[in-house]
């Protein structure tokens, strides 16, 4: 299968629709033959108490293009992808901005697909660093 930047964006945009994603406002910016990134506004909308990002924010965002990347690799017609264990070390924290997701596959098998994910924020500091791990199941 050749490689289509513009497709897999417009694919990962389409799904985001009606979803926490669109509510969070993570929006997927640049793909390659094996990695996905995204990025999401830090704002209130995705802070803890003390004004900050909130970790489990910077999970979702992890998964959400960690899950998307997989995409890339399997058959949609016939197989669907699952996140079965997520991981996150949160090293700095970050009040306002947008902070960037890129997933890079470590390991493609046929049933599991291990992703390593870095958040970073503008200035290309690491926020989290993220290990996520999919299934991939046959479309019943």
């Amino acid at each position: 299968m050749m490689f289509n930047r513009e497709k897999i964006l417009e694919v990962c945009e389409k799904m985001s629709q009606n979803t926490l994603m669109q509510t969070l406002e993570i929006e997927y910016i640049d793909a390659g033959e094996d990695f996905l990134t995204a990025k999401m506004p830090v704002n209130p909308r995705v802070h803890q108490p003390m004004g900050l990002l909130h970790g489990g924010a910077s999970v979702a965002l992890a998964e959400s293009v960690g899950s998307a990347a997989s995409v890339m690799f399997i058959d949609s017609a016939t197989q669907e992808v699952r996140g079965i264990e997520i991981s996150a070390n949160h090293l700095k924290s970050k009040k306002e901005g947008t902070v960037f997701a890129t997933a890079k596959i470590i390991h493609k098998g046929r049933s599991i697909h291990l992703w390593e994910i870095k958040i970073t924020d503008e200035e290309g500091s690491l926020i989290s660093l993220c290990k996520l791990t999919n299934m991939v199941l046959s479309r019943k």
